[in-house]
């Protein structure tokens, strides 16, 4: 399986369970943000997801939601609108999941954000370098940074393995008014 928006990475309606299999992407004491469109009817974001490649120590990890309002790139990730600052990575392999409850815009232009503290052990994601709608990285960081800042977007039509599971609106039933 490769990347694909929509089932491993970008906005999903279901977590994923399988290795994406994508590029190799060192996260390691780095902050990265990924591209993705909000699709419509969604109102928020329950659950903030990302690959794991390698079994390695524990450390801390951070997940945000940046707004595409950066100064540097039109477009690029600017002001984060929420983080989750304190996370376990744990020591396996695998899906690393935060449960979050973040109000968002349908059909909106986003950027996830994953910070991982420093591993002694290299610790890697899943990337492809085309098929997105970008990424960037910016090395030697012990958090989330607000504004993002990247400056150039690292690749412009690239992916990262993070997911934003979310929830659409619902409709409000209708009152049904009894009159004696």
């Amino acid at each position: 399986m490769a990347l694909v928006i929509g089932t491993n990475c970008g906005f999903v309606t279901s977590a994923p369970t399988d290795n994406p299999e994508g590029s190799t992407f060192e996260i390691c004491n780095n902050a990265v943000v990924s591209k993705f469109t909000s699709p419509a009817g969604v109102t928020k974001i329950i659950e903030i997801g990302w690959w794991c490649n390698e079994a390695t120590e524990e450390v801390n990890f951070e997940v945000g939601l940046y707004s595409a309002d950066g100064t540097v790139v039109p477009g690029e990730a600017g002001t984060r609108l929420y983080v989750s600052d304190t996370n376990a990575k744990g020591t396996g392999s695998g899906w690393k999941r935060v449960t979050v409850d973040w109000s968002i815009t349908e059909s909106t232009d986003y950027w996830i954000g994953l910070q991982l503290d420093n591993t002694a052990s290299a610790t890697n994601t899943d990337n492809a370098t085309s098929g997105g709608e970008g990424y960037d990285r910016i090395y030697v960081q012990t958090g989330l940074p607000n504004p993002f800042g990247g400056g150039a977007i690292s690749d412009a039509d690239g992916m990262l393995a993070i997911y934003a599971l979310y929830e659409t609106g619902g409709v409000i039933p209708q009152a049904y008014y009894y009159m004696n």
